[in-house]
């Protein structure tokens, strides 16, 4: 059994910065693709990013490429979505996933989901 834990969301201004971070408990996830979606209401959920097992191949989606940054660190069972000059239409629940299928991940269809976290860009 895996669990995920995002932490890091919050409030900030447009034109800030938050580093969200998903811990993994339970079995490995060295062997998992991890991803980053974001969820605003009213609309589906969006892969913002994805990074195989290794860390040494990551996905960004091209609306927030260039912004922000995922990276990962098994011995920490963590994955980091790193975000920067943050625009009021990046508010949305952010969720972290992981699974051992990277192209279920990618669709939004992996082994496991964390609970979300809110990220709210206003001034």
């Amino acid at each position: 059994q895996v669990t995920l834990v995002e932490s890091g969301g919050g409030v900030v201004q447009p034109g800030g910065s938050l580093r969200l971070s998903c811990e993994g408990s339970g079995r490995t996830l060295s062997r998992n693709t991890m991803a980053w979606f974001r969820q605003a209401p009213g609309t589906g959920r969006e892969l913002i990013g994805a990074t195989n097992w290794s860390g040494d191949s990551t996905k960004i989606a091209d609306s927030v490429k260039g912004r922000f940054t995922i990276s990962r660190d098994n011995a920490r069972k963590t994955v980091y979505l790193e975000m920067n000059s943050l625009k009021p239409e990046d508010t949305a629940v952010y969720y972290c996933a992981a699974g051992v299928s990277s192209k279920m991940v990618v669709i939004g269809r992996p082994d496991v989901w964390g609970q979300g976290t809110q990220v709210t860009v206003s001034s």
